[in-house]
């Protein structure tokens, strides 16, 4: 056989091999991707006869305004004879949102394209462009301002009142804020009323906190004001925190 028959003869040989390998990627690829678009995405389990609380997470909250009041809410479902919570996040996109801190967070649902289940308590934490760019967010605004027109509590932590605010749902209550940021929620939001030196304000369905590590005293009164003190102390109890709302500076307005 001459050379360049045997040249021409592997050369097929390689082309063949190099074909077999290009459509046995193709084909990995295609099954990945069908398998990926199979897969369902997970979903908290929302169980009839409790209050469904929905935390709105973005990227840069913060991991205390979030994690604080999740852990006391998620905790009444070990109580038993009370109206306990389901727990979940929402947010405007199904990738990871990065905490402050970091943390990766994948959203329970999208607000922009899921059936969310109807919620009872909203929870705005606090995020690092709650004093900026993200009260420029008309989207998110307009949801939060939706959601509140029927959810039964509203509350904030930190720089979320700054959300609320915008939104225009503190206009006719007292609220407060992280303390050091209470002169720029004035100068931002001069016609609200303001009350500084409290770790939180409960007028009408809104409650706002002064955030940090204090997010656990909001949510530790919610749960007081719908359960009783017996069981805000066992949750409290449960995460190593001394409870006593008789000795938590707060102000209470018009509730129900």
């Amino acid at each position: 056989m001459s050379s360049k028959l045997v040249e021409n003869t592997q050369r097929m040989q390689f082309f063949k091999y190099l074909s077999v390998m290009l459509i046995s990627l193709a084909f990995a690829n295609c099954n990945s991707i069908s398998k990926e678009e199979s897969s369902p995405k997970f979903r908290p389990e929302i169980i009839e006869g409790r209050y469904n609380a929905a935390f709105l997470i973005m990227d840069g909250v913060y991991n205390t305004e979030l994690t604080a009041p999740f852990d006391i809410f998620q905790h009444t479902i070990f109580r038993k004879g009370i109206k306990a919570m389901n727990v979940f996040t929402v947010a405007d996109k199904d990738e990871a949102v990065m905490s402050f801190e970091g943390m990766r967070i994948i959203p329970d649902f999208n607000y922009l394209k899921d059936s969310l289940p109807h919620i009872d308590i909203l929870v705005v934490p606090s995020a690092e462009h709650h004093l900026d760019t993200d009260l420029e967010n008309e989207v998110m605004i307009k949801w939060v301002k939706e959601i509140s027109a029927s959810a039964q509590f509203v509350t904030s932590h930190c720089d979320g009142a700054f959300v609320l605010a915008k939104a225009g749902l503190l206009n006719e209550v007292a609220s407060t804020t992280f303390p050091s940021d209470i002169p720029k929620y004035e100068e931002m939001f001069p016609n609200l009323k303001v009350i500084s030196d409290v770790l939180f304000v409960h007028d009408g369905k809104y409650i706002t906190s002064a955030g940090g590590a204090k997010s656990f005293e909001a949510a530790l009164y919610l749960c007081e004001y719908l359960y009783g003190a017996e069981i805000a102390r066992s949750l409290a109890g449960g995460l190593v925190i001394d409870w006593n709302l008789e000795t938590v500076a707060h102000h209470i307005g018009n509730v129900d």
